[in-house]
């Protein structure tokens, strides 16, 4: 368990930064790119753990893939590309290469294996493999498929029409790419819409994918191109450097191409509507949108998040609560019980570590309250082994009065490899 200590810089954050590229664009590229026919090269890949766990995974499979600086070169020859593996495979921390993983293998002619780590063997499953079993999928495994390891028999795939019972975007991209390989039309209903990294990928490699309203629509049979990928700054990594120059006095940050596609965008709408100064330059480029975001030290506003917004900030609810403790007033966050099975139960783990810094911050059943303005204290916490606990907690030792003693602060190698340096630079 690597501990590490953090102090509160002499003065404020200052600089530009491009972060590392978008972590759920990522994995999708190399799994597009794996199951389309010819060359892929994806470029601004995140080497994070999590996305490298998906090209082990589709190099256990049968796909060439070569890493070149942070480009990745996929070698794809359409679905007959993905063969039977030998071995298990290993997920890692990853429940996205998990997830998706699943609708992918649904679809071909062979059996395998998937298992993760301790964390993923926590993660509920089930929400994933009843849908595919759905379609005709054979799939075993803990207590009726809702736990790792999981045995997946696939091929032979009858399309369907499905509702979400929860807003999730590996759960309907689950159900896409094993609709691609379906007979007939796939009809997904998302009462609420939740990123669509996926539906933009299938586009971007050459599909067709139509919506109507709430309604995904899918053809089966399609054959998909190798492209050329950009993958635009991680908007999530970025969060956590807009809260540190919104809540560390004398802070200018500008985090240039960012990703600003509109369903994971809730993040610059709650720290507008607290009052952030924030300017936002777009960019033109093919297939999502990015763009260079510029944040200053603001005196800021508790508000209310909850509703349609939750699914678009769901992964950067842990340092908006940090975020919170820096702002007048009360702010409440609710309709947010996913937080509850992501790396760690983030509602528990975001609750009890800013309280040891000093924070007024309660749990509730599907959220947290916050109160502020609170100075926060040094005190020894714990990443709690989530990336994204990590990171929220690095940024809280920016305006501790003593230092933060941050155990496991490894686990923010999952996303951001580099986010310690990057802080450094901003910092110096």
């Amino acid at each position: 368990m690597d501990t590490r200590k953090l102090t509160k810089p002499s003065h404020g954050l200052n600089g530009e930064l491009q972060v590392p590229g978008d972590k759920s664009i990522s994995h999708r590229a190399v799994m597009f790119g794996s199951v389309a026919e010819g060359e892929t090269r994806i470029h601004n890949f995140l080497m994070g753990e999590d996305c490298l766990s998906t090209i082990a995974c589709f190099k256990r499979l049968g796909v060439k893939i070569d890493i070149q600086g942070d480009e990745v070169l996929v070698e794809g020859k359409g679905w007959d590309s993905l063969t039977e593996p030998s071995e298990v495979l290993d997920t890692g921390n990853s429940g996205t290469t998990t997830r998706l993983m699943m609708g992918l293998l649904a679809g071909r002619p062979f059996h395998s294996v998937m298992l993760g780590d301790e964390s993923i063997a926590k993660r509920p499953m089930k929400r994933v493999t009843d849908p595919l079993k759905l379609f005709g999928t054979k799939i075993d495994g803990r207590e009726e498929g809702n736990f790792t390891p999981l045995s997946i028999r696939g091929g032979n795939l009858k399309a369907m029409r499905y509702t979400l019972p929860v807003a999730s975007a590996q759960v309907k991209s689950a159900i896409l790419l094993a609709g691609l390989q379906a007979e007939g039309v796939t009809e997904v209903i998302e009462p609420e819409r939740t990123r669509d990294h996926t539906e933009k990928m299938i586009i971007e490699f050459g599909g067709e994918i139509d919506r109507e309203g709430d309604t995904i629509k899918l053809r089966g049979g399609q054959q998909l191109k190798g492209t050329s990928v950009y993958v635009p700054g991680d908007i999530s990594s970025a969060a956590f450097f807009m809260t540190a120059a919104a809540i560390v006095p004398g802070s200018r940050v500008m985090l240039k191409n960012t990703g600003l596609n509109e369903t994971r965008t809730g993040i610059i709408e709650v720290m507008q509507r607290m009052g952030a100064k924030m300017e936002i330059t777009e960019k033109t480029g093919a297939g999502e949108r990015i763009g260079d975001i510029l944040v200053e030290f603001s005196e800021l506003q508790g508000t209310e998040i909850g509703g349609e917004l939750i699914p678009a900030l769901i992964d950067e609810i842990p340092v908006i609560a940090l975020l919170a403790t820096q702002a007048q007033g009360t702010t409440i966050i609710k309709d947010a019980e996913e937080l509850k099975v992501k790396e760690t139960n983030r509602i528990d783990a975001v609750v009890n570590e800013l309280k040891k810094l000093g924070a007024d911050i309660e749990a509730t059943e599907d959220g947290m309250i916050i109160k502020g303005k609170k100075s926060l204290q040094g005190a020894e916490v714990d990443s709690w082994g989530d990336h994204r606990i990590g990171m929220t907690l690095a940024v809280a030792s920016l305006i501790t009065e003593s230092p933060v003693f941050l155990g496991n602060s490894e686990a923010i190698n999952i996303s951001y490899p580099d986010f310690f340096d990057h802080l450094g630079k901003l910092t110096d």
